[in-house]
């Protein structure tokens, strides 16, 4: 019989320790998670306190989720609206001026199916200056989406995307250059 654990990676790091991880998931609970509208800063402000790099001006809607906050980059005037997964087991960058529509998904972590150990397999994702991921829009591992690339509603980007494209479907295609 094999034992399928979700993490067998040797080389995958959570990047804290377990008590910074528990801590975060409380603050998540409170501040985060919930539809309240709490103030964008204080999220901002306990996201910082979570090693999370943040640029001025950024917008945080409520019921957000974030992973791990000491693997996020946040460039200045970025959006991350309502309902939005960051499930960032590796790094996340997020330039400025990026809007993330609400319930998008940002999924840095699959599995390798292929093998009867179904090994993690992270890549971190980077959304360079100008980006817009439309709502409920997936963002996968190892995608990078170029300068001011769009990624419309209900998409699925599993490839890096051109700076400028516009992108619609599952896997995502370029329908035309803004």
């Amino acid at each position: 019989m094999v034992v399928l654990s979700s993490f067998q990676n040797p080389t995958f790091s959570r990047g804290a320790p377990l008590w910074k991880e528990l801590a975060w998931y409380f603050i998540s609970a409170m501040f985060f998670r919930h539809p309240l509208t709490l103030s964008s800063g204080i999220k901002v402000w306990w996201l910082r306190r979570f090693g999370a790099r943040l640029g001025k001006g950024v917008l945080i809607k409520p019921s957000v989720q974030i992973k791990f906050p000491w693997k996020l980059q946040v460039g200045d005037y970025s959006w991350i609206g309502e309902h939005v997964w960051i499930d960032n087991l590796e790094q996340v960058s997020i330039g400025a001026n990026v809007c993330i529509s609400q319930g998008a998904l940002l999924l840095t972590g699959n599995h390798d199916y292929s093998k009867p150990s179904f090994d993690l397999i992270v890549k971190p994702i980077v959304l360079e200056d100008g980006v817009w991921i439309g709502a409920r829009a997936v963002v996968g591992p190892g995608v990078t989406a170029r300068t001011h690339a769009v990624l419309s509603l209900g998409s699925i980007a599993s490839k890096e995307l051109e700076a400028y494209g516009v992108y619609r479907g599952n896997p995502a295609e370029l329908v035309r250059r803004s």
